[in-house]
């Protein structure tokens, strides 16, 4: 008799969901009046081996990402670098590289929309 029961409200719980209007229910897909926004950022590749960095940079996307290597060192008396900004234009691979004279903290690359 239980088991009847507990089935029963299952069964009118799926019968509400069923019967709520199309608008009711949430969509992945909502258009809120807003345009989309634009792709836009190189997609880099950064890898640490001792004191040296290097990171591959690829924009798959029309705009041209000015891209730029910053590593942080682990010693106090090892100066931070910032590298020199280089464009990454359509469908391009940049190479980026730096170093420490010790060892690395943590490097990571910034990006900036070219207009």
């Amino acid at each position: 008799m239980r088991l009847s029961r507990s089935l029963a409200s299952v069964t009118v719980a799926v019968a509400l969901v069923v019967s709520l209007p199309y608008e009711a229910m949430p969509h992945a897909r909502v258009k809120d009046g807003k345009p989309p926004l634009p792709l836009f950022g190189a997609e880099c590749r950064t890898t640490v081996r001792g004191s040296h960095v290097v990171a591959y940079c690829h924009n798959p996307y029309v705009d041209t990402d000015r891209v730029r290597l910053h590593i942080e060192c682990a010693r106090w008396w090892d100066l931070d670098t910032d590298g020199v900004p280089v464009d990454a234009g359509p469908a391009m691979t940049v190479r980026l590289a730096g170093r420490c004279w010790k060892d690395v903290r943590s490097a990571w690359v910034s990006h900036q929309k070219v207009s």
